[in-house]
């Protein structure tokens, strides 16, 4: 195993060290610091059982964040490193952490310049927690030693020892990956990170981490499950969720969406006789069935889409939409309606 680090005296750092270790990272933390963490690639610094008592950590690079004097450190492993955990305590358990860690003379009290991987020890107790981590280093693995475990009594079980701790970083502007830990607040307005599922941009203002892109990219759309009963006529009357399912959908930044609602709608009992498809809106922005929204017939069949735009709606409120219907009287042929879909498209 070697361990390199770029920028790190005596003045011995070598081409191969240049290259090998990863210079261009920088992704902001602070108008001084730099995030620290793995940079991704393959599975950096993996843990694996190594014996009873030892784990064997991977290759991978990293940068290792010191104060803010110190600036941060580029790091490679250019070949496994095997740690030996001292025996468990005799009562209680302990916690270890396995670190990536620079010393550096300039700025510290071990009177060498070194960049290595070791295990930060814990101390047993009822309740254990991991230790805290010393300047210039960036926690990697943490490991639960039982109380007692030694080589000879069968050692630390690898299976459900191990906790990652690994925290990604990347360059400046870059996404920061997935990694251990999402309770971190971004650096500047515009930030993404990966949160494992989705995409997140760093609001400065709301001091938040929101979705991104805000809104779905796709339209979501309901379709009508059984034509409406058309036992009561004059009247709105709204679709249960069962013959209809409802739209519930976040507004988006821009305040502003399309609606709209299509199916076939016949009524032709007399000659003024009416049948409508229509929805109404409730929650952060409210509207009423009607002929401001619905697709209507009057003596006869319709059979279309009524595509309406709203504006001047609240950002991030939530909307329902609920599909209805009205017929007008019910005493002749063709009243129905029926085959609808409901469908919302969001502004950007």
């Amino acid at each position: 195993m070697t361990v390199r680090s770029a920028w790190l005296l005596p003045l011995t750092q070598t081409r191969e060290d240049t290259r090998l270790t990863p210079v261009g990272t920088f992704a902001p933390e602070s108008e001084i610091r730099t995030r620290d963490g793995v940079i991704a690639g393959g599975n950096p610094f993996a843990a694996t059982s190594a014996g009873a008592m030892s784990l064997q950590v991977g290759v991978g690079r990293a940068l290792v964040q010191g104060t803010d004097a110190q600036g941060a450190y580029p790091v490679s492993v250019d070949a496994p490193a095997v740690l030996t955990f001292t025996d468990g305590e005799a009562q209680f358990t302990r916690v270890d952490s396995v670190a990536l860690r620079v010393y550096d003379q300039l700025f510290d009290q071990a009177g060498q310049n070194l960049a290595t991987v070791e295990i930060i020890r814990g101390t047993g107790s009822a309740t254990p927690t991991a230790p805290s981590m010393p300047s210039a280093c960036l926690r990697l693995w943490d490991v639960t030693v039982p109380p007692g475990a030694s080589a000879g009594t069968g050692g630390i079980p690898w299976s459900s020892a191990l906790g990652d701790r690994r925290r990604f970083t990347s360059a400046y502007g870059g996404i920061i990956p997935r990694g251990y830990g999402l309770a971190f607040n971004g650096a500047y307005d515009g930030q993404y990170r990966d949160n494992g599922v989705s995409l997140e941009r760093w609001d400065a203002a709301a001091g938040a981490w929101k979705a991104y892109p805000p809104t779905p990219t796709r339209p979501m759309s309901t379709r009508q499950v059984t034509a409406a009963p058309v036992n009561q006529s004059g009247a709105f009357v709204d679709f249960t969720a069962a013959a209809w399912p409802r739209i519930t959908f976040t507004v988006p930044p821009s305040g502003a969406i399309f609606v709209s609602v299509g199916g076939q709608v016949s009524n032709r009992s007399t000659a003024a006789s009416t049948a409508w498809m229509t929805w109404r809106a409730t929650g952060a922005y409210t509207e009423a069935h009607g002929a401001l929204n619905g697709l209507s017939a009057q003596a006869g069949r319709v059979i279309g889409t009524r595509r309406v735009y709203r504006d001047g709606l609240t950002p991030g409120g939530q909307v329902t939409l609920i599909p209805g219907w009205n017929i007008s009287s019910n005493g002749g042929t063709d009243v129905f309606v029926q085959d609808g879909q409901l469908t919302v498209e969001f502004v950007q």
